[in-house]
């Protein structure tokens, strides 16, 4: 099998390896089945050819494509820049790609929409995410129940549809949870791949990065082990199943 290609956004290293180690998890994968960059740490190689993959997953991290270049610290300026400059390959060929709350960010901001901090920030935790028709009948969703639970936590979010996108699920507190464009590429503003033990973790890791307040750390962590959060997992299973190729 051609390994998949994961490109993880975090530049903290416990939130980055346990992102990575939830993404097997919930995938199916191994870790002989992927190839894993860390765009903090390295440049996507000047060769890197798409042939040479199954599909690229994109993980979350604590950037914002919407925030003014000059208040972006060297690192998160350099992940930006890179994963960025994968996205018309991905786009132009369509080529299979699942991107995680960030990369639903970055796939909107190549597109030309507005993505901004004006309206549907999502405080940490569970919310109910509702597939539309076109969900329904996409392949991505195959066993996914109609309406489930998800975990989410984001500053900035996709205030219009991309032009030429086709909306797939919606929550009353932000609409655009997963998008498609074309037929291949997919991104997903709650995280798939999160259990309520990896995102109790995560608060810990952000608990001063301004998602919410320090004090409010211990009641979330206990409000999201508390989640039943079961069905995201198998859009991204699905999305291995649908791709993976020799």
């Amino acid at each position: 099998m051609k390994p998949f290609l994961i490109l993880q956004l975090r530049p903290e290293d416990e939130a980055a390896d346990e992102e990575f180690a939830s993404l097997l998890a919930r995938s199916g994968l191994e870790a002989g089945d992927v190839h894993r960059l860390r765009l903090d740490q390295t440049n996507l190689p000047r060769d890197l050819s798409l042939d040479s993959y199954s599909g690229v997953i994109v993980g979350g991290g604590p950037g914002c494509v919407s925030d003014a270049p000059e208040t972006k610290d060297a690192v998160e300026a350099k992940i930006e820049a890179e994963i960025l400059s994968l996205m018309p390959a991905i786009t132009e060929r369509d080529f299979p790609y699942m991107g995680c709350c960030y990369g639903l960010g970055v796939l909107a901001h190549h597109l030309g929409a507005s993505v901004s901090k004006d309206r549907f920030g999502e405080p940490i935790g569970g919310v109910d995410c509702t597939l539309s028709e076109a969900g329904r009948a996409d392949p991505l969703f195959e066993g996914v129940a109609p309406v489930f639970r998800a975990f989410v936590g984001h500053k900035e979010a996709v205030q219009d549809l991309p032009q030429g996108a086709v909306h797939l699920a919606s929550a009353e507190s932000c609409p655009f949870q997963v998008i498609r464009y074309g037929q291949n590429v997919y991104a997903t503003q709650f995280h798939p791949e999160a259990d309520g033990d990896s995102f109790a973790q995560r608060i810990e890791i952000y608990r001063h990065n301004g998602y919410f307040h320090p004090d409010e750390a211990e009641t979330l962590i206990a409000a999201s082990r508390a989640e039943t959060v079961s069905e995201p997992e198998k859009m991204l299973r699905n999305f291995v199943k649908r791709y993976r190729r020799a």
